[in-house]
């Protein structure tokens, strides 16, 4: 038997696979049950996959899979997450001076992890530095990638993508809870985030714990 929340989230998972074939962000899921923290979905989660209700996808973003619903449901829960306001494209705010306005989320360690804070902010940054695709910026914090050139303050300009190579400077998002911006490398089932710095020490962590939000594409850095 699963109790009440249990069965939101696994409605609220279930419509969002119905209507978009994804399923919701961990952050998306705490807004429509009100929780507190996103540790509280994961604990949920744990539940939900412990009473084979869904399980993970391996080796894919956001993956979860529905495999069964309680009977006692039968007229669906419409749970519905605060409205969020649609992101611009980026192509369509290219302005006549060459500049494009990218979200900008937050602070991002390039030390040890921290959590990366969404907000409504954004950043008007020279579209040479942009190639395709979609893009947002992070501020950097922390001095682990100095020897690659980053520096605290900086803001990191990353173009969203699920995957990397070997060698790319990513946002990797661990647990689904912290971000960090380091070098991927993949070794025998785990990842190990590498920084650019003498005085910090690899982190590796099971390749299911990680998942990549985006690749470095370019820094913007300010002159006080």
């Amino acid at each position: 038997m699963l109790t009440r929340k249990q069965q939101e989230l696994l409605v609220f998972i279930d419509q969002r696979l119905q209507a978009d074939g994804v399923s919701p962000s961990f952050e998306e899921m705490k807004d429509a049950l009100q929780l507190r923290s996103k540790s509280g979905v994961h604990r949920l989660i744990n539940a939900l996959e412990e009473r084979r209700f869904i399980r993970r996808l391996p080796n894919r973003a956001r993956a979860l899979e529905v495999l069964q619903m309680p009977d006692a449901v039968r007229a669906p829960l419409r749970l519905v997450p605060p409205a969020v306001p649609p992101r611009p494209p980026v192509q369509a705010m290219i302005a006549a001076n060459d500049t494009v306005v990218v979200p900008l989320h937050g602070r991002i360690a390039a030390g040890l992890p921290v959590e990366a804070l969404e907000s409504d902010r954004s950043l008007s940054v020279p579209a040479a530095l942009l190639g395709p695709g979609d893009h947002y910026a992070l501020e950097v914090s922390g001095d682990s990638m100095i020897d690659a050139g980053i520096f605290d303050g900086d803001y990191a300009l990353v173009r969203r993508c699920d995957d990397a190579r070997d060698g790319d400077i990513v946002v990797a998002l661990i647990d689904e809870a912290e971000a960090t911006l380091k070098y991927l490398h993949r070794e025998k089932g785990h990842v190990r985030l590498d920084p650019a710095n003498a005085a910090f020490e690899p982190q590796r962590y099971p390749a299911n714990r990680v998942r990549v939000q985006g690749k470095l594409a370019g820094l913007l850095r300010r002159y006080h």
